[in-house]
Formats: structure tokens, C-alpha cells, sequence
């Protein structure tokens, strides 16, 4: 017999235009059957029904996240944590300790960030070196756009003073000896990754588990990962299994879509938990790894505009993507600096011009630098935005000293694209950035930086409403990932996910959104966290 839960006296926002907010939710099996008044809903749910009264406490549509790189969260769970390090102090001693439990085995994960640091300066090898002399550490930078490698790693990937930058890529090196410091970025960090030994299904899986315990707790229900293809099989055993608490819509490698093609696999093909069909790549780096691909150079960085990756000099890059929309698959490009949203715009606009339409649903991955000039092309291509908000109040604290006042006056647009009529999605980026969607939410509608010295929010003319934002993180991600119809509002015939809230975001003062909590996780129509 399917279950059938009565949700009554709350406080409702639906994200439907045609019943924007009701007092009762009644969903039976994973279907929403009923939305309204709380005396209506007593009766639209039957004598069997299982009655939670909310109490005026508040429902959204369940979270999705736009962006997330779910097995490495899991596995950032289960790892070393270097992100909370506010010191070099701590990342030394942090890495120490981790050796010291660890020894032999290989250290990876980590996500630091110097920006917190008392001496904003890239870490180097001799920092860990007598602190792991027979372990081999690679532990990446917070963006995953360069990392810190050991003398011991150095030596297993056969990285010396002689070895040439890959394209795309740069070996960080000391300026008097050339030798290397241990800083690789980008397309560099595949020269130690080709030899750390994959892991097994075992712990793979038990990363997925760790993970959707984080998702459920911070009522995410649908997220949009960043999936390598050996993650499906484990994905498809925990769906079989009933343990896929989270909808993954995956997106794999662009490299790769050959593979789909001749499965015939196009857009949105799946079940309802696991979806795939879209395809990802990268254009660029990222701003805090100095590798975002600008026009003009970083203003702290005379000479540098950032690294283009290898498939998009190469010409592979715009050779892929126009094969692959020509069959059906959809098209997630990373780009975060101006020239790269730029140059991702001119393959789109050819796509267009070559390829029979459908409903393509381009998407760029951040658009985080983006030239005034090329809003307007966003809006006209119908470009997706995917962005993660919480990356805002985190580069804000030192943007303008890498790229200046004048570039970051367009840096997380979210307003300006929003009011464009282009549509934006919202995600974190985990492990980037923190999974949880409250902090996304509060991050877009303050701007207020983390290090609090911005209380009117940096750049606050880009600030968006709860309204705007909450849309970003439901019904906009369901359409981005062709799921509208089915979620991303509190509809009925829509699928039954819910996330309960102890206060609501749409009544509370902005800054105090940041600590409203999830009191109750409904995916499917079940009851995965809370009570």
C-alpha cells in the first residue's frame, strides 16, 4: 500500500505561479496529490494517512544542487581536512598528524585555501617534506585547480627541474634553482594523478554513502554531479539497492561522448534517480589558482592571463562539442574568466549555425567573469547559467586584487542575467564549496563577504531576492537537468520532494538567513532525515 503523508499547518512556498503559497502538502507514493488548505488536506489524504503538523514552520520544493562533485565530497568526508586551516601553522601540523596515522599510503583530498592564510602564499613541498618522507602527499587546492605535491610524490610521478609544463598546464618552480616547488596546476596535476592507484569500488561506494548522508541532512534531494564514468556502475547499485537517496543527474566527460552515442544515449536519459546525457568539459581554471582565462592580465600578475586547457587551443574541444550536440547530448562547460566565457559563446553560437535545432539547453559551468558586452549573447543562445553563489562571498574577500574594480563589477552577475531573462541555476560546487543550500541562498541575497567586512554585500547591485533565489536552487536546476515537469515545485502530479525548514527565508531578516536549518528531508515521498 503506498504511503501517504499529510503535511498541515505550514507555511508553504510552492515555486508554482498558479498556487504561490498554501498551508498543506499531501503526497501519496512519490506523487504530490494535493496542495492547499490544511482542512482540505485532511480530507484529500484519507483515514490512513500519516498527519505531520508543521506548526507554521516552512516547506520548499527539495533543494537541487546545480554543481557538485559528489564521490570526492564523500571522500573529503571520510579524508584529511585542510580547508578549516586558517594558518600555515595548521596545514603543516594538519598534514603531520594525518601522516603520522597514514604512513605509506597516499594523502589526497585536502581543499586548502591560502587566501586564509597569515601570508597569502602558495604552499611548498619542504613545508611537509620531514613530515612525510616515505608518504606521498597531493593535496589540492580548495577549486581543484592546482595542488601541492611532496619530494615522494614528485618522485613517483617522475617530476623534475627537466620535465616541460603539459599544454594547459604549468609546474610551479623555484626561481634561482627552476626546480619544482610542488605547486602543479591544472592540466599539470594529471602527471602525479596517472599514478596515484584508483579507488576500489568499496570505497567508492562507501562515498557515495557518506554523501548522500550530507545531501539529506541539508535537504538536498537533486543534484547535478560532475560524474567519471566509473561512478555510474556505482550509482546504478545503490539505485537497485534502494540506498540512491539523491536524484544524480550526471554529467560526463566531454572526452568521452562517443561511448554515449553509440549506446544511444541522448539528453535526460534514465530513470527518475539517475539521469545522463549531458557532458562536461573545461575551458579555463579558476581565479584563485591564477589560471582563469581573461582578455586583459591579473592586476597582481603582470604578463599572466590565465591557462586555456589543451582541448580548447587544440580545436578538440569545439570538434567534440559540435558532435556530440549534433547527437543529442547536452553541452556543461566550465569557464570562469571573460575571454574563456567568450570563446565558449563563439562555439555555441556555431553549434547553432551547423546543427539542426532542438532543445539544447547549453549550460556554462560558473560564467563567473563575464564581459558586459556578452550578456546579451547568453540571453540570445539561451544559455544556462550554473552558478554557485557561495563562491561570491569566498572570492570577494581578495577578487579585486587579482583582476581589479572595473572586471569585478560584472563577477557573479546573478542579477543583471536574472533581469536578461537568462536562467540561472544555483549549486555549491562541493567540495568547493560547502553543499548546503541555505548558505548558497544567503550568500546570493547578501553578498556579504566571509571575512564580514562587507555588511552591504560586495557588488550589491547583484544581490537577488529569496524568491529569485530559492527558484535558482529548484525549479530553475529541474529545468537545466529537462526535469521541470516532473520537480522543482510543490505541484501536483509532481514528484513528492520536500525539505522542511525551522524558520522561513522569505520572512526573516537577510542576514540571519544563513541560520535557518532543515528539520525534515522528503525524497520520493519518504522521510529520509528527521522525524
Amino acid at each position: 500500500m503506498k504511503q501517504t503523508l499529510c503535511f498541515i499547518n505550514g507555511c508553504i512556498h510552492t515555486v508554482d505561479p498558479s498556487l504561490p503559497n498554501a498551508e498543506a502538502v499531501v503526497s501519496r507514493g512519490n506523487t504530490i496529490v494535493f496542495v492547499g488548505s490544511s482542512a482540505d488536506a485532511r480530507s484529500a489524504s484519507g483515514s490512513s494517512a500519516t498527519i505531520i503538523d508543521l506548526a507554521g514552520r516552512c516547506v520548499l520544493p527539495g533543494f537541487a544542487d546545480d554543481h557538485t562533485h559528489f564521490v570526492q565530497g564523500g571522500m573529503f568526508l571520510q579524508g584529511i581536512d585542510l580547508r578549516s586551516c586558517t594558518s600555515t601553522a595548521a596545514f603543516k601540523e594538519r598534514i603531520g598528524a594525518y601522516a603520522a596515522a597514514h604512513r605509506g599510503t597516499w594523502i589526497t583530498g585536502g581543499d586548502w585555501d591560502q587566501e586564509k592564510w597569515e601570508v597569502k602564499r602558495l604552499p611548498r613541498r619542504e613545508w611537509v617534506d620531514s613530515l612525510t618522507p616515505d608518504t606521498p602527499v597531493f593535496v589540492n587546492r580548495l577549486d581543484g585547480h592546482m595542488a601541492l605535491a611532496n619530494s615522494a610524490a614528485l618522485r613517483l610521478a617522475g617530476i623534475t627541474a627537466a620535465t616541460r609544463d603539459p599544454d594547459g598546464g604549468m609546474i610551479e618552480r623555484d626561481r634561482r634553482t627552476q626546480e619544482p616547488t610542488g605547486i602543479l596546476k591544472d592540466m599539470a596535476m594529471e602527471l602525479v594523478l596517472r599514478v596515484i592507484p584508483p579507488p576500489t569500488e568499496a570505497r567508492l561506494e562507501s562515498a557515495v554513502l557518506r554523501a548522500l548522508a550530507e545531501a539529506r541532512r541539508l535537504g538536498v534531494t537533486s543534484i547535478h554531479d560532475i560524474s567519471a564514468p566509473e561512478h555510474i556502475p556505482v550509482f546504478r547499485k545503490l539505485e537497485r539497492t534502494g540506498k540512491l537517496s539523491c536524484r544524480i543527474y550526471a554529467r560526463l566527460p566531454l572526452a568521452g561522448y562517443r561511448e554515449l552515442v553509440q549506446q544511444g544515449i541522448r539528453a535526460a536519459h534514465g530513470t527518475q534517480r539517475l539521469t545522463l546525457g549531458s557532458m562536461k568539459a573545461f575551458s579555463d581554471g579558476s581565479l584563485g589558482s591564477g589560471t582563469a582565462l581573461f582578455f586583459d592580465s591579473y592586476t597582481d600578475e603582470p604578463g599572466n592571463r590565465g591557462l586555456a586547457m589543451d582541448v580548447l587551443t587544440s580545436g578538440k574541444l569545439r570538434e567534440w562539442a559540435i558532435d556530440a550536440d549534433r547527437n543529442g547530448l547536452q553541452l556543461s562547460i566550465h569557464a570562469i574568466g571573460d575571454r574563456a566565457n567568450d570563446m565558449v559563446l563563439s562555439i555555441f553560437e556555431e553549434i547553432v549555425r551547423v546543427n539542426p535545432p532542438w532543445d539544447r539547453r547549453f549550460r556554462i559551468e560558473h560564467a563567473q567573469h563575464v564581459r558586459f558586452g556578452d550578456f546579451a549573447r547568453l540571453a540570445r543562445l539561451g544559455v544556462i547559467v550554473s552558478a554557485q553563489p557561495y563562491h561570491c562571498v569566498d572570492d570577494g574577500v581578495w577578487a579585486e586584487q587579482r583582476i581589479g574594480p572595473e572586471r569585478a563589477r560584472t563577477t557573479y552577475a546573478f542579477k543583471s542575467f536574472l533581469d536578461l531573462g537568462v536562467k540561472v541555476c544555483f549549486g555549491s560546487d562541493w567540495t568547493v564549496a560547502p553543499l548546503d543550500p541555505i548558505a548558497g541562498i544567503a550568500a546570493a541575497v547578501t553578498r556579504r563577504t566571509l571575512d564580514g567586512k562587507r555588511p552591504e554585500g560586495w557588488i550589491p547591485e547583484q544581490k537577488v531576492t529569496v524568491e529569485e533565489a530559492v527558484r535558482c536552487y529548484t525549479i530553475n536546476n529541474a529545468f537545466a537537468s529537462f526535469a521541470e515537469d516532473e520537480r522543482g515545485s510543490i505541484t501536483p502530479g509532481k514528484l513528492a520532494d520536500l525539505v522542511v525548514l525551522d524558520n522561513d527565508p522569505f520572512s526573516v531578516e537577510p542576514s540571519t538567513i544563513g541560520g535557518v536549518r532543515v528539520e525534515m528531508t522528503v525524497m520520493d515521498g519518504e522521510i529520509v532525515f528527521g522525524k
